[in-house]
């Protein structure tokens, strides 16, 4: 007798399919090629598109490597003063967006900012501040937002190692830098490639920052082919090559992971190494600047902007931007949440082959650059009001407009994108459900919707919030996809904040980047008390 497919299966095959038509949009691309559009790429931008791709994932990737493993480390199994305020702080620079973090460095950094008028009295002019808007400033801004990916997974696996291997090690003469280098951190490197990974996936994706400073990157010539251009091949075609680095940088984490585990357990709270004197000091004074210049700093200036045009800048106008955001961050995280338990339920339902590769591919979503897939999706409209028209127009009827920047398209490439983040916490919730307890509970003569009612949603309800409230806090802060799709005045504070910026209006960017910031506090303090 064949087995019956159920509903999440379904479920689970159709979000497949709409996670796969963005990629064979932008694979099928290159069918089409305007001969004169890439003869000014390639004599004019393709070089520095490449090159400064390049940069950014080897100076990013180096540096999110370095500083998180290090802060990671220092916090987990040192003690210096300040540890124990530094051990959550380190996770706040979660909450500001990349843009956000550009604009303000910028500013400070810039001819007559606040940093350059310091270095100019302290130093006579001899001494000027680096410039940070360089190869070097726009890596610095990047490697400050995304360095709490790797801390936090390091961090993670470096309490659960505890000490008896460090001590096993030191035993047989190796000194503490020497058994950090040869026993904790490679059993902490699956942890820290994942971290690496997921900040240089979001570097890729990345269209804010580095328009603001000007700085020319696949991301930028994708909006620059559709909105200078109006040629969404050209875009598509720009659109996979970008793809491929972020698959490359999603494979290649896979690669170093390989079936090796993230830390290994101990039972034993770690005993962290006690420095005294200049060491104790030197490290509270390093922590404490990564953590003034990638949070206290942009805030405090954030929050000096803002209170000067307060007056101005909170009115209806806000207010709306404020619903647009939040209709679409609670409309996408609805949808995610939805998907994530039909495909968790799947996963534990069918376990068979064709549910585990659907799976894996739906979770390729998150590689997706925000750019790459508004080009995918914004082709998926056009073709598909194409067909439309045709068909209507074969039956006689008028022609149906269909919006390629519209409120279900954006829901559309929210939900590929962000479908993995609420992945992680439902399928985690629902693992604490044990096959024996839905056995005993239908003993007792409970039905279907009993089961569901009793035993699924009580154990399940903090892993769906905690999905809703991830995804709708990635959705209110992510730009590109929102910028290329959404429909004539729907504006949000995400849009609003790069557009003040980028044009150079730092006052008026600063109470909607504010807001972003604030919303953004709340998952990360969550993400505080889970690891506490």
């Amino acid at each position: 007798m064949q087995k019956q497919t159920s509903p999440f299966q379904i479920a689970t095959y159709l979000m497949g399919l709409l996670v796969a038509l963005p990629f064979m949009v932008i694979l099928l691309s290159w069918g089409e090629i305007d001969q004169e559009i890439w003869g000014h790429l390639l004599d004019y931008l393709f070089i520095d598109l490449l090159t400064n791709t390049l940069w950014l994932i080897l100076g990013v990737g180096g540096g999110v490597l370095v500083l998180g493993t290090a802060l990671a480390w220092l916090t987990t199994m040192c003690e210096f003063p300040g540890r124990k305020i530094f051990d959550w702080a380190l996770m706040l620079p979660f909450a500001i967006p990349a843009y956000v973090l550009a604009f303000v460095m910028l500013d400070l950094f810039s001819y007559g900012g606040p940093i350059y008028n310091g270095f100019q009295t302290f130093f006579g002019g001899m001494i000027s501040p680096p410039d940070i808007q360089s190869t070097g400033g726009v890596i610095t801004v990047f490697v400050l937002v995304f360095y709490p990916y790797v801390y936090m997974l390091a961090r993670t696996a470096f309490a659960s190692q505890g000490n008896s291997l460090l001590e096993a090690g030191q035993s047989l003469g190796l000194t503490p830098s020497q058994a950090f280098l040869r026993i904790a951190l490679p059993m902490a490197r699956p942890a820290i490639a994942a971290g690496v990974a997921l900040a240089l996936m979001e570097t890729l994706a990345d269209f804010g920052a580095v328009s603001i400073f000007n700085y020319d990157t696949f991301t930028l010539a994708i909006y620059t082919s559709w909105d200078d251009f109006r040629s969404l091949s050209t875009a598509a075609q720009l659109s996979s090559l970008l793809l491929l680095f972020a698959l490359l940088a999603l494979f290649g984490e896979k690669s170093m992971r390989g079936k090796s585990k993230y830390h290994q357990t101990t039972g034993r709270a770690p005993y962290r190494f006690q420095l005294k004197g200049v060491r104790a000091w030197s490290t509270t004074a390093f922590v404490m600047l990564v953590l003034g210049v990638s949070f206290i700093l942009p805030v405090t200036q954030l929050l000096f902007w803002g209170l000067g045009v307060i007056d101005q800048e909170l009115n209806s106008r806000y207010f709306e931007m404020l619903i647009h955001t939040l209709v679409l961050g609670g409309g996408a995280a609805l949808l995610a949440t939805l998907g994530a338990f039909a495909l968790a339920m799947a996963r534990r339902k069918g376990g068979e082959w064709k549910i585990e590769s659907v799976g894996r591919l739906i979770t390729l979503g998150y590689a997706l650059p925000g750019s790459v897939l508004a080009v995918g999706i914004m082709i998926l409209f056009a073709n598909f009001g194409h067909a439309m028209n045709a068909v209507q127009g074969w039956l006689g009827q008028p022609p149906t407009t269909i919006m390629m920047q519209s409120v279900p398209a954006l829901l559309f490439a929210y939900l590929v994108r962000f479908l993995t983040v609420a992945h992680g916490p439902v399928e985690s919730s629902l693992s604490r459900i044990k096959p024996s307890m839905e056995e005993a509970a239908r003993s007792l003569g409970e039905n279907n919707s009993g089961v569901v009612r009793r035993i699924y949603l009580p154990i399940l309800t903090p892993g769906i919030f905690m999905a809703l409230l991830m995804v709708m806090i990635d959705v209110m802060k992510e730009l590109p996809a929102t910028y290329l799709l959404r429909p004539y005045g729907w504006d949000t504070f995400a849009v609003r904040t790069y557009e003040m910026a980028s044009e150079g209006m730092w006052e008026y960017a600063a109470l909607p980047a504010l807001s972003l910031v604030i919303i953004g506090l709340l998952p990360v303090i969550l993400l505080v008390r889970k690891s506490k």
